[in-house]
């Protein structure tokens, strides 16, 4: 049975990668193998591929048949090419130098349409990232756009707040002030009527005397005038 390229599966669940490996048609997919000639990691865009042009192309020429994968695989990386156009060299079609030249020319095509690839790749890569930012950006303003409103109602209300306790703290003082000026005038009042009662007592006490004092006057008078009645004229 001849040897076959293909791919050994290594890697974690989820995300595996493989070794290309040169192995007896007859081993199972990931058991022994001959020789291990590359390596794909399917992760990464575009695929990692790392291959012995050298070792595949000897396999190859020795008879070793690949797989579906591996083929691609080597096709990609234009060993397939490389062996056809050998076998052109070796039934006289073609000179080395000829088929070194067309090899060569179709490395520089492939290199050049792998970069474009690149250069496309990061250009979307860097239009999403864009993408993403202007919408994080946008997110970000619309929050701070809520908060700034939150903000502004709480400030007003408790600026209310504010407003509507120095105005019950002016309420009370203007009710405290009310109720001094009407202490002060009740003070006033009950001065003037204890002014009123005394102003009222001296004159009183002023009546009295005066009518004490004729009454004593009178008294005085009266013995008099009855020992001038009563003496005899001559």
């Amino acid at each position: 049975m001849p040897a076959k390229i293909r791919l050994a599966r290594h890697g974690k669940k989820k995300y595996a990668y493989f070794h290309i490996v040169v192995a007896d048609s007859r081993a199972p997919r990931d058991g022994k193998f001959i020789e291990r000639i590359g390596m794909y990691n399917p992760n990464t865009n575009p695929a990692t591929i790392e291959l012995d042009f050298n070792k595949a192309l000897k396999w190859l020429q020795n008879g070793a048949q690949p797989t579906d994968t591996c083929k691609a695989i080597l096709s990609y990386k234009g060993i397939i090419y490389k062996n056809h156009l050998l076998k052109g060299v070796t039934k006289g079609a073609l000179t080395e130098e000829v088929a070194e030249a067309k090899f060569q020319e179709w490395l520089s095509q492939k290199e050049k349409k792998i970069q474009q690839k690149k250069d496309r790749l990061l250009k979307d890569k860097d239009s999403v990232e864009n993408k993403l930012l202007a919408a994080e950006t946008k997110a970000a303003e619309a929050k701070a756009t809520e908060i700034a409103k939150k903000n502004a109602k709480l400030a007003e209300k408790e600026a209310k707040e504010a407003v509507e306790a120095v105005e019950a703290v002016e309420a009370v003082e203007a009710v405290k002030t009310v109720e001094v000026v009407e202490a002060v005038k009740a003070v006033e009042v009950v001065e003037v009527v204890e002014t009123v009662e005394v102003v009222e007592a001296v004159e009183t006490a002023k009546v009295t005397e005066t009518v004490e004092t004729v009454s004593a006057e009178n008294a005085s008078e009266t013995p008099e005038a009855a020992a001038t009645e009563e003496t005899p004229q001559a």
